[in-house]
């Protein structure tokens, strides 16, 4: 459940914060006339995700009636999810601090074309996040069937996203955003690899890989499916005590060089260096206008730091400056 939860609560924080910015643009703008076709667009967005979820659900329950064709089926969307996962987690370290004026250039241009054009731009910033996370909980969620626990923990983790995007639209609350995508990132990539190794085993019960019977280890003696931190386990990260060895290879090899990457420190450029001030700029005042478009950079480099990404800062202080 936890691991339904997180992914609620990292896809949608990254949904609310983009709806954050187009909302923070419009009402910085003075175009709050647009504001409901934002909202269209979300709409729609939000409820053809549903439909996409209800999709999946009902191919593997109704439309497949063998058994092998439906481990096959679970298999493809595991693998399929681990795609998403791992590429949304890279995408959102490198294009979060362009993001936000991305998202303003085309909703610039979507305003001057007309209101289907705003509701479109909306519509598509959402719907990428909606259709990722409707893959990703069906395939985490895989063998739980009669279980509402997953579904509620990832409407308890939209929630809760939900309300962290307000709070920040509204400046009530300041957290490190980058040390939280970082974290719950990491995570994601331990959950992508259970993932993994579920699609392998669902490969292996359609017949596609060999070796179903051919454990890497057992160690039910040590970690009892019964207990409680067994079953935590194998519903966060789908660590099982008995596994087979071509999933215990697939959870080794996807985990730990995607986790090394993802870790691994981001090289920054140096700032530029200055040159020497020649005798009109000794000369010029301090608090001149000059002075005061040199320091805006580092002032907002240094905000975004402070909250995560200078994106997400901005969406969040910017009703203040309104």
């Amino acid at each position: 459940m936890f691991a339904t939860y997180l992914i609620g609560l990292r896809e949608g924080l990254e949904a609310t914060l983009v709806v954050s910015i187009l909302v923070a643009f419009l009402v910085k703008s003075q175009r709050r006339d647009r504001l409901p076709q934002v909202w269209a667009g979300v709409g729609l967005a939000v409820a053809l995700s549903v439909l996409f979820g209800w999709l999946i659900e009902y191919t593997s329950t109704s439309l497949l009636a063998r058994s092998e064709d439906r481990e096959l089926f679970e298999a493809i969307t595991s693998v399929a999810a681990v795609v998403f996962v791992t590429w949304m987690i890279f995408w959102m370290r490198r294009a979060a601090r362009t993001i936000a004026g991305e998202l303003r250039g085309k909703l610039t241009e979507a305003l001057a074309v007309g209101s289907l054009a705003v509701a479109g731009m909306a519509f598509l910033a959402v719907i990428r996040e909606g259709l990722e996370t409707a893959l990703i909980f069906y395939s985490a969620a895989q063998g739980a069937a009669g279980d509402s626990g997953p579904l509620l923990a990832l409407i308890g983790g939209i929630a809760t996203a939900v309300v962290l995007g307000v709070l920040l639209y509204a400046s009530a609350l300041r957290i490190n955003l980058s040390k939280f995508f970082t974290w719950t990132g990491a995570l994601l990539i331990l959950v992508a690899a259970g993932i993994l190794k579920y699609g392998v085993h669902d490969f292996q019960e359609a017949g596609v890989l060999p070796g179903l019977n051919d454990l890497a280890f057992d160690i039910t003696s040590v970690l009892d499916p019964s207990t409680w931190y067994a079953a935590l386990l194998a519903g966060m990260f789908n660590v099982t005590p008995a596994p087979t060895v071509l999933e215990t290879v697939a959870w080794v090899a996807y985990a730990a060089p995607v986790l090394l990457l993802f870790l691994r420190p981001t090289r920054r450029k140096p700032a530029p260096v200055a040159a020497p001030a020649g005798p009109a700029s000794e000369a010029a005042p301090t608090t001149g206008a000059s002075d005061t478009a040199a320091t805006t950079p580092t002032t907002v480099t240094e905000r975004g730091a402070d909250t995560g990404t200078e994106a997400e800062a901005e969406a969040a202080s910017t009703p203040q400056r309104a």
